[in-house]
C-alpha cells in the first residue's frame, strides 16, 4: 500500500512540475514572444528595433541576476518617458514571473 501510495504522489508532482512548465511557455508566447522571439534570440522585427538580448547567450544571461529579471519584469522598463517593456503584475502573477524566469534560464545554449 505504502508503494501504490508513493508511486501516486510521484505522479501528481511530475504532473504539476509538466503542468508549471507549460504555463511558463504559454504565457512566454502570448506574453513575451512579440518581442523576445520564441527561441529567445531577439531576432522579430520589434525585438531588433528595441535591440532585446539574445537569452540563448550565457554571456547575456550572466548580465542580470533572477531578482532584476523578476523586477524588470513585474514592473516593466522605461527609457525617459518611453516604454521598452509594459509591466505584467497586471496579468501575471508573482508565481508565473518565477516561471519565465527560469523559462528564460532554460534558453540558453
Amino acid at each position: 500500500m505504502k508503494k501504490i501510495i508513493a508511486i501516486t504522489m510521484g505522479m501528481l508532482v511530475a504532473g504539476v512540475v509538466s503542468l508549471q512548465a507549460a504555463d511558463a511557455k504559454e504565457n512566454w508566447d502570448k506574453h513575451c514572444a512579440k518581442c523576445h522571439g520564441a527561441d529567445g534570440k531577439g531576432q522579430t522585427t520589434m525585438g531588433k528595433k528595441l535591440k532585446v538580448k539574445d537569452y540563448t547567450k550565457a554571456e547575456e544571461q550572466k548580465k542580470f541576476t533572477d531578482e532584476e529579471a523578476f523586477k524588470l519584469t513585474k514592473e516593466g522598463k522605461k527609457e525617459g518617458d518611453k516604454t521598452l517593456m509594459k509591466p505584467y503584475s497586471d496579468v501575471l502573477s508573482d508565481q508565473e514571473i518565477k516561471d519565465l524566469v527560469t523559462f528564460v534560464r532554460k534558453l540558453q545554449k
